[in-house]
Parts: C-alpha cells; structure tokens; sequence
C-alpha cells in the first residue's frame, strides 16, 4: 500500500532558508553514514583493534541495528521524503506502508542530501554483498553468519524504500528479477568454474627418492 505524506510543510520564516547546493540537514546527513561506515570499517581492521571475536560480532551487530533504526525511521523521511513501516492489524494481516512526499514538499528535497542518502544507502549494501560472495567462496562461514545479519537489514532498507520511490510499476518489477537472475548466474558460474578447476588440476607431484641400494 502506497500514500502520500501531504503534511510537511515549510515552517513559518523559512521560505528564503532553502538551498539546494548546501546540506539543509548536516546533523542527520552524518548519522545517515556514521553507523553503516562504522559497521564496515570494524569487519575490516577490526582484528587490529581487539582479538576478541565475539566481541566484535556484537558491536558491529549493535552498529548495524543502530543504522537500520535510524535509516528508516530518521534519514529516509528527513534527506529524500519518504517513510516505510509494517503493521498488523486487528484481524491478525501484515501490512506494509510506502510513503512519499508529493507535490513541493517533494521539490524542497535537497538533492545534495538525496544524492548522498541513496550512495550511502546503495553502496554499502553492494559492498557487503561482495563481501558475501568472497566469504561464501573462500569457505569462511565464520563471517557468514554476521555478513548475513548485514544484509539483511541493509536489504530491508534498500527494498522500503524503493517500493517508496517507484512504488509498484513493472519496471521495478523488472529490474528486481534481473538482479535477481543476475546474481544467480554469477553464483552458478563461479561454482561450475570453481569445480571444472578441482577436476582438471594435475595432482601433486610426489618426489619420492629412489630406494638406496645396499
């Protein structure tokens, strides 16, 4: 279900206060990167920092919880106009809420700020999606668990809040398949090659010396 937010409107002294060349919002602007950034440079260099595993994981966890919180609930609604939620209602049904600005309230949307949430949004997003596949064929399930929570959430947004932004148009519908097929194939074929490459490597070579002769 789509809507419309129709009840933003410019506070009273600020008609003149809007430019879009500047960020309107730069408090918001950095907490919208300050968590997903965060997040990423601990899985990075954070075995510099502290050898403990688990405490890694659940600090990059608590991060990663933070930024979703505030990308949905604060950013999205504040750098480009549009909100999603999910309720349940009375009988028990799930329902899910896409919203956008319309009309002006839309057109005041720095596009500074739009451009940096949807960067921001997006590229991490594919970044711990090449984490994913690196970890998923080097073997090592030990970051898998987490990458997994990482995307889940970042995925969550992503899907929100592009619902919120095309809506429902077949184009969309399109576009998801494709990534989709996309995505599998690449799977598929880094698989196939993976195991044409077991089963054409020669194998090692022996060097066994030669029995002495007595």
């Amino acid at each position: 279900m789509s809507t419309l937010i129709d009840d933003d409107t410019i506070a009273f002294g600020e008609e003149d206060n809007f430019n879009p060349n500047k960020l309107t919002h730069p408090v918001v602007t950095f907490f919208h990167l300050a968590f997903r950034i965060a997040a990423l440079f601990l899985y990075i260099f954070g075995s510099i920092f502290s050898k403990s595993y688990i405490g890694l994981f659940v600090t990059i966890v608590l991060l990663l919880s933070c930024d979703f919180w505030t990308v949905k609930n604060i950013t999205g609604r504040i750098m480009v106009g549009l909100r999603w939620w999910n309720y349940i209602d009375d009988e028990g049904k799930s329902h899910w809420v896409f919203e956008s600005r319309k009309g002006d309230a839309q057109n005041r949307v720095n596009p500074s700020e739009a451009r940096i949430f949807w960067i921001g949004l997006l590229g991490v997003t594919i970044l711990w999606t090449l984490f994913f596949i690196f970890s998923l064929f080097s073997l090592s399930f030990r970051s898998l668990l987490l990458i997994c929570i990482a995307l889940t959430l970042n995925y969550a947004n992503v899907y929100g809040y592009m619902k919120c932004r095309f809506g429902q148009n077949s184009d969309n519908a399109t576009l998801g398949s494709t990534i989709s097929s996309f995505t599998t194939d690449f799977i598929r074929k880094q698989v196939i090659q993976n195991m044409a490459s077991m089963a054409t490597r020669p194998p090692p070579s022996t060097n066994v010396p030669p029995p002495s002769v007595v």
